[in-house]
């Protein structure tokens, strides 16, 4: 007989997360960098919730740590900590010097070697290393405290450096001040391993010791979700550098279309428009009655059932409401280049986290739902460059090329059109500024605003010639803007007139949602 026995969640229940989790986590840090290793440390340092449950990053638990630092400086304070030592060597050397002066004049040169020990402790104490006692008490009492050295040296440098952080109403002596001392030493040695993300030399039982059980169990799941990292098959190392394996490109890819595009899955299939019939696809999992003039798809199975419910007996009389014929989606390929702008200003606003995602999130789409479909992707700053699927969840906009060549993105990503032809060719750029460069007759030209904010007069004007070109080869360009400024929207208004494309503005937070049903809503049409 089984029992399940419920509890209120009180924090120190195990939480159970699966690598997938994990993973889905990484990918949304991953959105705001082009270094996986970052993207971890992120991770590593700020945790995750999940479910409600959150497991604590690296940063709260050395902001504890820290804390716990601040109580003792401000609870405690070292200015007598050495009073105590201090006392011990005056009791020691009046006894010596009192057997001295038994001695007469042979002890004279013994105590004025005692009048020029050094005034700081430890450094007197070891001066004494090499002095003969004359009174046994003394010697004894001296070796004792040698014992001590060690330990003198060091709260003599830690008071040297941290005794003005020590500001409380309670003093300590000797004992209680070098064990505070090692105390704090340990608490230094978690807070730079903590610091550090260094989970391996971190020592656990320190921390229970230090922050308490609950610190130690945050610490042992985040132990548990680097390795679950490790261990998924999402992540690979590749000389001496973690890379994000084919698996984990295809799974951002999965995670940013289901987070964009959820709405948009729950809807049903065939509700696109499309004004010519292309290449019909079955769909074995819906029927419906035959109408006049639809594909004679038929569901035998279902129309043989329809005719013997309607009359039982041989031979089946069969009438034309019996016939159930498969739902079919009416399809038209695709030929899309998405044009994304890797300037600097991307960096602005999430802007170029937002971008990557749709990147992802439509790549993850076609190949999924429309496998024939051709989908390519080309990024353009000083100068554009295609972008391979691989790349693209650790690409980031360019502050080294701060230029805007749109114009050759248009050229590269029309190579790429010309090699695969569709009878439907889409470019949809995705920028939030004018273009400042451009090529011509071979040679890169770079041309700053004519005044701030303005336009650069021969980047625009190059750039709307090869508008011309991709127009007169029948490709359409919708343009996403992620910025309103008038001399980005006059030019795309320009582009527009040209190609009798669309322009959309749109905020970084709505791009997902508003180009996933842009384009799904026109795929299907022959433009």
């Amino acid at each position: 007989m089984y029992r399940n026995r419920f509890t209120r969640w009180d924090g120190s229940q195990r939480i159970r997360l699966t690598p997938g989790q994990v993973f889905e986590k990484l990918s949304d840090y991953l959105s705001f960098t082009d270094d996986l290793q970052q993207a971890m440390d992120w991770l590593l340092r700020q945790g995750m919730e999940w479910e409600g449950a959150r497991v604590v990053g690296l940063d709260e638990l050395l902001e504890q740590l820290r804390e716990e630092m601040r109580k003792r400086y401000r609870q405690y304070n070292l200015d007598h900590s050495l009073d105590d030592i201090r006392q011990k060597l005056e009791e020691i050397l009046d006894l010596e010097r009192a057997a001295l002066d038994e001695l007469g004049d042979k002890g004279k040169e013994q105590k004025a070697a005692l009048d020029r020990l050094p005034p700081r402790l430890s450094q007197a104490i070891e001066q004494l290393q090499n002095y003969r006692f004359q009174d046994p008490d003394a010697e004894r009492e001296f070796q004792n405290l040698l014992e001590e050295l060690s330990n003198i040296r060091d709260l003599e440098e830690f008071r040297r450096r941290y005794g003005d952080l020590f500001h409380g109403k309670e003093p300590l002596d000797y004992d209680h001040a070098v064990e505070l001392m090692r105390e704090m030493e340990r608490l230094k040695k978690l807070e730079e391993d903590l610091f550090s993300g260094n989970l391996k030399s971190l020592d656990l039982e320190g921390i229970r010791q230090m922050l308490g059980e609950q610190a130690f169990q945050d610490l042992q799941m985040l132990q548990r979700i680097m390795q679950m990292v490790a261990e998924s098959g999402y992540v690979l190392q590749q000389g001496g550098k973690q890379k994000l394996s084919p698996k984990g490109v295809r799974k951002i890819g999965q995670l940013a279309l289901r987070d964009i595009f959820q709405s948009l899955l729950r809807d049903r299939l065939g509700n696109h428009a499309a004004d010519r019939r292309g290449p019909a696809e079955i769909r074995a999992d819906q029927t419906r009655p035959y109408a006049y003039g639809d594909p004679l798809h038929l569901d035998l199975v279902a129309t043989l059932k329809k005719a013997l419910a309607r009359r039982v007996g041989t031979p089946l009389e069969l009438e034309p409401a019996d016939f159930e014929v498969f739902q079919t989606d009416a399809t038209t390929t695709t030929s899309t280049v998405l044009l994304l702008d890797m300037s600097w200003s991307m960096s602005w606003e999430g802007r170029f986290a937002a971008a990557k995602k749709v990147a992802m999130a439509l790549e993850s789409l076609l190949r999924s739902r429309y496998p024939r479909d051709y989908f390519g992707m080309v990024g353009f700053f000083t100068r554009a460059v295609e972008l391979k699927l691989k790349d693209l969840p650790e690409a980031s906009w360019n502050m080294g090329d701060p230029f805007t060549n749109l114009q050759d993105g248009l050229r590269l990503a029309g190579e790429l059109l010309s090699k695969h032809p569709s009878r439907n060719q889409h470019i949809i750029v995705i920028t939030d500024g004018q273009p400042t460069a451009y090529f011509s007759r071979g040679r890169l030209y770079c041309e700053w605003p004519l005044s701030f904010g303005g336009i650069s007069t021969r980047a625009a004007a190059e750039t709307l010639k090869e508008v011309e070109r991709a127009t007169r080869r029948g490709i359409t360009i919708n343009t996403f803007m992620l910025d309103d400024s008038p001399p980005l929207r006059a030019f795309v208004e320009r582009m527009t007139r040209i190609n009798k494309g669309r322009a959309l503005y749109t905020r970084p937070d709505h791009l997902g949602e508003y180009l996933l049903v842009d384009y799904l809503g026109r795929r299907r049409k022959k433009i």
